[in-house]
């Protein structure tokens, strides 16, 4: 089976790729649907980014309860604690697999998410 991929962006990437069972999201920021960043701290920055996390997925039929493995990036370890308040509201129930870092991100933001999701075809 070829790769699909799902959605446009403004930078050479796609939000969603599908490869055989698994869908790869591209790396989420903190960014609404007028393409601003949102206003706020780290928890309104999470809720945005795991809604487009949530957005990205369905573009190729999959729900957050696909998600297998995160990678979070945030740009103040100091933020670790209202981020994980934020994030375990979106995966209440067996959570995927995470690693969460500390970075400096391209954009002016506080956290980046990518996800990788199971759903066979």
């Amino acid at each position: 089976m070829p790769k699909q991929c799902f959605g446009k962006s403004h930078v050479p990437l796609s939000p969603a790729v599908r490869a055989g069972d698994f869908v790869y999201i591209s790396g989420q920021v903190p960014v609404g649907s007028d393409g601003l960043v949102v206003k706020g701290g780290i928890a309104e920055q999470t809720e945005q980014v795991l809604q487009n996390v949530t957005a990205a997925l369905a573009l190729a039929g999959c729900t957050m309860d696909d998600v297998v493995k995160t990678t979070v990036w945030l740009e103040d370890a100091r933020d670790f604690g209202t981020f994980n308040t934020v994030y375990a509201k979106h995966f209440p129930k067996d959570p995927p697999a995470r690693t969460t870092v500390e970075s400096r991100l391209m954009i002016d933001i506080k956290i980046e998410v990518e996800a990788v999701a199971y759903r066979p075809v």
